[in-house]
């Protein structure tokens, strides 16, 4: 018995909204992508299991504690050898060191399980979307409005969800209205945070002399953009969380290509007429501030208790526009100086 072939069909692809084929960014550069593709992917947070590093480092920081308590009792049975009054007063302050360093301790614990309980209610909520009862999503949503009821933004949103409390008895949709209702107003203000900090970046690049203070103050800003959102979505870390978010932003941004910009990219976001305005240093501040507005996209999709779903994602188009009005106006103020 023969197969029988099949005819050769032809097929109509539609161009998409931006005049190419979906498939025709596949073996092009950065430079030639549109701006939406320079957007960095979704980041996810790292599942953390046993690791030899880690067992290593507790182990060592053990054995030098130990060394280090056996240093200080000696110390201080050499002031009581001395005077019982000098080993009495490096008692007290032994102990007053000690007790700063657990209250620090503690406070960099309940930082870290803070930030693993928003990672937990992100694991929660995408299993409550999946469930038509109402059950998970409503537990979720109570979590969320705990997160957030010192927020005065959001004030509006809970009494409104209050109000809905068991009209609505599906779960999606309880997720939904939570994301949109709650989430929503604090999505701006995590904006309104990238873009303050890529306008300063940008500026303060712009203007320095020196590409260490350039290093250094973009390193400043992405570790205080990324408390800063940590804090907004809930997580409040200390400077342990803080560091473990930066190195996962880190890590997520150069294992994906995102971190660094092609030459041409002025010129691919700015538009060839007012790139050739603006000046090298104002070009270098725009894409030093895209930059640091990746850095802030991939810290929400690491610090935002929900995924986006009834939400846009914000993508990197978003913060062109305030950086080239930015620096086409220090052009401006350039030539008037001049």
């Amino acid at each position: 018995m023969t197969k029988q072939q099949r005819k050769p069909v032809a097929f109509d692809v539609e161009e998409g909204d931006d005049g190419l084929l979906p498939f025709e960014f596949a073996d092009q550069g950065d430079e030639n992508l549109p701006i939406e593709a320079l957007t960095p992917p979704v980041a996810e947070p790292k599942r953390r299991g046993f690791s030899f590093g880690r067992l290593a480092l507790g182990a060592f920081g053990l054995l030098f504690s130990l060394a280090f308590a056996l240093w200080l009792d000696g110390l201080i049975a050499g002031f009581f050898a001395r005077s019982v009054w000098l080993g009495w007063l490096a008692t007290a302050l032994t102990a007053i060191g000690v007790g700063s360093l657990l209250g620090l301790a503690v406070r960099e614990i309940r930082a870290l399980m803070r930030l693993d309980a928003v990672h937990a209610i992100r694991e929660e909520a995408e299993e409550a979307r999946l469930e038509k009862r109402p059950k998970k999503a409503r537990a979720v949503q109570a979590k969320l409005m705990r997160i957030f009821s010192n927020r005065p933004e959001t004030a509006r949103a809970r009494r409104a969800l209050k109000e809905l409390d068991g009209e609505v008895i599906d779960g999606p949709h309880i997720m939904e209205l939570t994301e949109t209702q709650l989430l929503g107003p604090v999505d701006q203000e995590a904006r309104r945070l990238i873009v303050n900090a890529s306008k300063r970046v940008s500026v303060v690049t712009a203007l320095s002399p020196r590409a260490l203070i350039d290093i250094g103050y973009v390193l400043f800003e992405a570790m205080r953009l990324i408390r800063g959102l940590a804090t907004l979505y809930g997580g409040r870390p200390g400077t342990l969380g803080a560091i473990r978010l930066a190195r996962d932003v880190v890590g997520h941004l150069a294992v994906t290509g995102s971190l660094a910009l092609g030459d041409g990219v002025v010129q691919q976001l700015m538009g060839q007429g007012l790139a050739s305005k603006v000046s090298a240093r104002l070009g270098e501040g725009v894409v030093n501030g895209l930059m640091t507005a990746r850095i802030g996209i991939a810290a929400m999709d690491l610090c935002r208790p929900l995924a986006f779903h009834s939400l846009k994602r914000p993508g990197i188009g978003e913060f062109v526009g305030d950086l080239t009005r930015q620096a086409a106006g220090g052009k401006k103020q350039d030539k008037t100086r001049n």
